[in-house]
C-alpha cells in the first residue's frame, strides 16, 4: 500500500473519529459513539497493515510513522475507557486528538521507505517502539484528566481539598492510567536496553534519548509516590503535567537539541 493514499484513510478515520465523539457527547446509549470509534480505528488499522505489508516492516522507523501508532492507541484507548468506566468525555478527547496527529501526518508527513539500518533489524526493535507508542497514548489521556481536574478544582480554596465525588472518580481514573502507561514506559526501558546491548554493545550509554527517558520514567514514578495514601491534591498533577512535556521531549524533542546533533545513537 502506497503512501499516497493515507489521506484518505486518514479523512475517513477522522470522519468516523468525530462522528463517535459527537455521539458520546448527544447520545444516552454508548453503543453508537463506540461502534464509530472501532470502525475509525479499524479503517487507520487497516492502513497501517497495508504499509507493513508493502515495506516488509512495521512503519516505526521515523517520525511521522510513530504518529499512526500513536493516532491509533488514542482512539483505541479512549473507546476502552469509555466502554470500561463510562467517561462520556474521554471519547471525544481522545478521538479529536488521534485526528490532530493524523492531520499532521498528512501535512508534514516525515516518512520515508529506505531499509532499515542494520540496528534496527533488531528483533526488540518492534515490541520495543510499539510499547513506547501505547505509552506515551495512555500518558497523553492521563494528562488530559489531570488538566480536567485541575480545571473543576481551580474554584476550590488550600492545596489539600476534599473533593467531590466525580473528582475522586476522575482521580482513581487517572492513577490506574498512570500506573498502566508506566508499567509500559518501564517495559520499553528494558527492551531497549537489551536492543543496546545486542546493537552497541551497552545496555546504558546516557545517550540524549536515553537520559530524557530516565528523567520521563522517574517523573512519573514521583507522580506516583506523591500520590500514594494521599488525598486530592493538585502538586501531583503539575507534576504529571510537567511529565508529559518530558515525555515529549523524549519522543521528538530531543531531536532539536545540539547534544543530539552527531552525537545521538538514536538519530537514525
Amino acid at each position: 500500500m502506497s503512501w499516497d493514499v493515507f489521506v484518505w484513510f486518514a479523512l475517513a478515520a477522522s470522519l468516523f473519529w468525530i462522528s463517535g465523539a459527537v455521539m458520546a457527547v448527544i447520545s444516552k446509549h454508548r453503543l453508537p459513539a463506540m461502534v464509530l470509534t472501532g470502525a475509525g480505528s479499524v479503517i487507520f488499522m487497516t492502513f497501517i497493515v497495508g504499509v507493513w505489508i508493502t515495506l516488509g516492516h512495521p512503519p516505526l522507523r521515523t517520525m511521522g510513522e510513530t504518529r499512526l501508532w500513536f493516532s491509533l492507541f488514542l482512539s483505541l484507548i479512549g473507546l476502552c475507557v469509555y466502554f470500561r468506566w463510562r467517561y462520556r468525555w474521554v471519547l471525544p478527547f481522545g478521538c479529536l486528538m488521534a485526528v490532530m496527529f493524523a492531520c499532521i501526518n498528512i501535512f508534514k508527513p516525515e516518512i520515508h521507505t529506505e531499509e532499515l539500518m542494520p540496528a534496527l533489524r533488531s528483533p526488540w526493535f518492534v515490541p520495543h517502539v510499539i510499547v513506547y507508542m501505547f505509552a506515551y497514548a495512555v500518558m497523553g489521556i492521563a494528562t488530559i484528566l489531570a488538566i480536567r481536574l485541575l480545571w473543576l478544582s481551580h474554584r476550590q480554596v488550600g492545596e489539600h481539598v476534599e473533593p467531590q465525588r466525580p473528582l475522586k472518580n476522575d482521580l482513581r481514573l487517572c492513577d490506574t492510567l498512570v500506573r498502566i502507561g508506566w508499567g509500559f514506559l518501564t517495559m520499553g526501558i528494558v527492551m531497549g536496553a537489551l536492543w543496546a546491548k545486542q546493537a552497541w554493545g551497552d545496555y546504558w550509554t546516557w545517550d540524549p534519548k536515553e537520559t530524557w527517558a530516565a528523567a520521563t520514567w522517574l517523573s512519573y514514578l514521583l507522580y506516583l509516590h506523591m500520590r500514594q495514601g494521599q488525598g486530592f491534591s493538585r502538586r501531583p498533577l503539575l507534576v504529571l503535567i510537567f511529565s508529559f512535556l518530558l515525555l515529549q521531549m523524549c519522543w521528538w524533542g530531543v531531536n532539536y537539541l545540539p547534544s543530539a546533533q552527531g552525537f545521538s545513537l538514536h538519530t537514525y
